[in-house]
């Protein structure tokens, strides 16, 4: 029986890489670990997957680097009857980590194209519990109600009232904000009894997150 192949150095090495830069939630970790990143990139980015930077996507947009995608999953501090509305789809990859914690995600994406890929890498991986839906992230259907926790993954000048408002009592949003063409500050809200309490945690790059759906398809 021939030997198992190994794994390239970056895959190795990523766990070790989170674990280095702080991360320590073993749920997350673990969530880390199940969702095969190079699912998620294009065909030529397949070798970088596992380092710990951006890539490129279609239309125009970016997969986060690891670091960034467990970190800002980290701060939403998930429960596993939470339910959680994301911001930006892109390529799935945040949704699929999502859907390894909580109960339910709903991903809003502009961009037909992200939406459509992203759907089926997520029903793929039998990522059931995530529903991708094609649609303006600044303007959430009336009907998807409340959610536990927010996660918005592009950058946004400010948090509209509008998103914020869906918090559930003791729910947490975190969002990238600042000036689209610059370094961002990851904002962390929490809605208390007391009302919204806000807390900045680390600069960050992410790219505009903007109204209407695209008609880029």
């Amino acid at each position: 029986m021939p030997a198992a192949e190994k794994p390239p150095p970056e895959k190795m090495m990523f766990q070790l890489n989170l674990r280095r830069r702080g991360i320590s939630d073993q749920a997350v970790l673990r969530a880390m670990e199940a969702v095969p990143r190079d699912f998620f990139v294009q065909a030529q980015d397949r070798g970088d997957a596992f380092r710990d930077t951006a890539l490129g996507i279609a239309c125009g947009q970016t997969i986060s680097q690891p670091f960034v995608v467990a970190y800002m999953t980290e701060q939403l501090q998930l429960k596993p009857d939470h339910r959680v509305l994301e911001i930006g789809t892109g390529s799935g990859y945040q949704a699929a980590i999502l859907s390894k914690l909580c109960r339910q995600v709903l991903t809003i994406e502009r961009f037909r194209t992200l939406a459509d890929s992203a759907r089926a890498r997520l029903g793929q991986l039998r990522c059931d519990n995530v529903e991708v839906l094609l649609g303006d992230g600044f303007d959430i259907p009336a009907g998807a109600g409340q959610f536990d926790r927010i996660i918005v993954t592009a950058a946004m000048v400010e948090i509209p009232d509008g998103l914020s408002g869906r918090l559930e009592p003791g729910g947490i949003l975190i969002a990238p904000v600042g000036p689209h063409n610059g370094t961002q500050v990851l904002i962390r809200v929490a809605r208390t009894d007391a009302g919204l309490e806000r807390k900045e945690l680390v600069d960050v790059r992410f790219v505009p997150a903007l109204p209407g759906i695209a008609r880029e398809l």
